[in-house]
């Protein structure tokens, strides 16, 4: 089980915002719909057997998750909009967060705090640590 997946030459890892479109037939009728979401999982060994679950927020408030297999001849396209800096394998966690509680853990860059170098004192005192 991977953490990323290439789908035409573009690769794709789990937390990514991807658009895709895919092919609805209704009767006689054939539309394509967009799903715009977060890719919650990866799961398939192989190319044949994988799938992706995307999770989006819908308008009035309520996720809704797609499961979709990579390898359907209904998806038109699958483009990537937005790239996470995150590693889980596994985003189920976001389920309980709000949209922006969501961008904030997956697209925020983490600061990291800096020490001051500690110099050698020649008067007996502890060296300092640079935090006060």
């Amino acid at each position: 089980m991977a953490n990323s997946f290439e789908f035409n030459k573009t690769i794709i890892k789990i937390g990514d915002t991807v658009s895709l479109e895919y092919r609805i037939k209704d009767g006689e009728k054939e539309r394509t719909q967009l799903f715009k979401g977060i890719v919650l999982m990866v799961k398939g060994s192989s190319a044949v057997t994988r799938n992706i679950t995307i999770r989006k927020i819908s308008k009035i408030g309520i996720g809704v998750e797609r499961i979709i297999p990579l390898s359907s001849p209904n998806i038109v396209s699958l483009t990537l909009d937005k790239k996470s800096s995150y590693d889980k394998s596994k985003l189920f966690f976001i389920r309980d967060y709000t949209e922006s509680e969501t961008r904030n853990k997956l697209y925020s860059i983490k600061k990291t705090r800096k020490f001051k170098k500690a110099t050698s004192v020649s008067s007996g005192q502890a060296p300092s640590t640079g935090l006060q």
